[in-house]
């Protein structure tokens, strides 16, 4: 059977004294973490783990260049995931052991998704701060 991908765009701004934080998080997306439902169901019953990784966009690691003559000034991490089970990752992230809850932004945007969602702990508990697609778009997807 042919494997056809799925990726889901995730990245993470921290304080960077979790940076050891986001570094377990990798090695759990890349060894750990669960697939999507229904595309694994040829593969042995427990299902294959990993999904992906992060890895810096900013700072000496990252070997980026952003635009402009400044570096940026935040510790962001990407990931292009791979038949990623989201509601998985998203679990994960938030209970994860962060020094500074209120500082982490979670983007999330799934395949055929045009807009990331934006999750931040506000007020004792996770909250999404992107609106839902409108209910009479004509692709719940695409919008």
């Amino acid at each position: 059977m042919k494997r056809v991908s799925w990726v889901a765009n995730l990245m993470l701004q921290v304080d960077r004294q979790d940076r050891d934080v986001v570094e377990a998080i990798s090695a759990w997306l890349e060894g750990d973490a669960t697939r999507r439902a229904g595309t694994d169901a040829y593969v042995h019953d427990t299902g294959p783990r990993g999904v992906g990784s992060l890895a810096p966009l900013t700072g000496p690691d990252s070997g980026l260049h952003w635009g402009g003559w400044k570096y940026p000034e935040c510790a962001l991490w990407g990931g292009a995931l791979n038949h990623a089970n989201l509601r998985a990752v998203l679990e994960h992230l938030t209970s994860a052991p962060w020094r500074y809850p209120a500082r982490v932004q979670i983007f999330l945007m799934d395949q055929e998704e045009s807009y990331f969602r934006l999750y931040m702990h506000r007020d004792g508990a996770w909250r999404q701060y992107a609106p839902p697609p409108p209910v009479d778009a004509d692709d719940q997807h695409a919008w």
